[in-house]
């Protein structure tokens, strides 16, 4: 399957899951974002992923299937 990559740069350590879908702009609010992740509709680094906190660091990269998009974050 081909993924629009969308590359997101961060300047902490992490950010959190939720966070991120909503910093990539991807959802309107963080509230969408934990939606679609209880939904068992993201997947990171190929597993899917139901904590919205997961933390995300650089290198990690996040697909949701039902957009064909990958974050990459850098």
């Amino acid at each position: 399957m081909d993924y629009k990559q969308l590359k997101v740069k961060i300047k902490t350590e992490y950010i959190k899951l939720d966070s991120l879908l909503k910093f990539a702009g991807l959802v309107e609010t963080g509230g969408i974002g934990k939606e679609i992740i209880a939904e068992e509709r993201i997947k990171f680094n190929g597993e899917l992923c139901t904590q919205r906190g997961k933390k995300v660091r650089v290198g990690d990269r996040i697909q949701i299937d039902e957009i064909k998009t990958e974050i990459v974050v850098e």
